[in-house]
């Protein structure tokens, strides 16, 4: 007990973690299991953005997609790459899990319906992922993923903006327009699924307490809709949520959280849930969840099966 309030204080004095031997274990634990969701939730974005990149209108917006998947292979590779520093097998974590525990988000187990929606998972869940790293990159304790963040931030910043440019052409076609309503209608709400469940239910944080995180699960939704909100606004798209300013908040005109009907992506407003029940439907998986873990395993086992064939 000593040597984690040590921890904590010598944390919140200004200490930066930079070894292993400068954290305890619950330091650690807690470490590994916010890279381990950051490394997943950046790789097992990349199946859905493919899913529907050959529908790219120009040349342009399919090199840009390109770059926008190469970005979050990119970003799961520096979270690996610290969770080895940090004595993880990660060959058994990308090899060896069943698709129903990766850690991705439940949003990114359904394929993309049309060219508009990368626009609107750019600027939607891209937003929540650059709120989320951002405030890692504002707060963490831990030295070697604050400067990695340089990078990604930057590059999250880009995804988003690519995702609005994709959307405001959009709103200039009533077919396309109509497409990324559709596509807001369900993702919307994802987008704030993404930053886990309400301050109250949670009874204690250790992100929070070794500054791996710097803002509450709420405080990320509010700066998350902050930004989100406006946006839409400005090009037109109908959403669930508005400011208030009485208490000086967004607040949102349907149940959070309520049921979602999965085959037919749809949010149930007339359901609301429990947090309870949508940790539930996390742990149940989406869709195409299995589908696309293979797709980032797949050369791996390819590749083994041509070595024992020349062997």
């Amino acid at each position: 007990m000593e040597r984690k309030n040590s921890l904590k204080e010598k944390i919140k004095s200004g200490f930066c973690v930079e070894k292993i031997k400068d954290m305890n274990e619950e330091y650690l634990t807690a470490l590994k299991q916010t890279l381990t969701i950051v490394g997943d939730t950046e790789l097992l974005s990349a199946p859905p953005l493919l899913s529907v990149y050959n529908q790219a209108p120009t040349l342009n917006y399919k090199i840009t997609a390109l770059a926008v998947i190469q970005d979050e292979i990119g970003h799961a590779h520096i979270a690996y790459r610290l969770l080895k520093d940090l004595g993880e097998d990660t060959d058994s974590l990308l090899y060896e899990r069943q698709a129903n525990v990766w850690k991705n988000p439940f949003a990114f187990d359904f394929k993309l319906d049309n060219w508009i929606e990368f626009g609107v998972f750019n600027a939607l869940f891209d937003r929540a992922g650059y709120t989320l790293l951002g405030d890692a990159y504002e707060h963490t304790s831990f030295g070697p993923w604050k400067r990695a963040l340089v990078k990604v931030d930057k590059e999250e910043l880009f995804h988003l903006r690519n995702g609005e440019i994709i959307m405001k052409s959009a709103m200039k076609d009533p077919k396309t327009a109509e497409e990324a309503q559709k596509a807001v209608d369900w993702m919307f709400l994802m987008a704030l699924e993404f930053f886990g469940v309400a301050d109250e239910l949670k009874s204690r944080s250790a992100q929070l307490e070794y500054k791996l995180k710097g803002r509450t699960n709420d405080e990320l939704r509010q700066k998350w809709l902050s930004t989100a909100v406006p946006f839409l606004d400005s090009i037109g798209i109908k959403h669930p949520a508005r400011y208030d300013e009485a208490i000086q908040k967004y607040v949102l005109d349907v149940p959070f959280p309520c049921k979602f009907d999965v085959e037919n992506k749809k949010w149930l407003f007339d359901e609301p849930d429990t947090w309870q029940n949508v940790i539930k439907r996390f742990k149940d998986r989406g869709p195409q969840n299995v589908e696309f873990v293979e797709q980032i395993q797949k050369g791996r086992f390819e590749l083994e099966r041509l070595r024992k064939e020349v062997v």
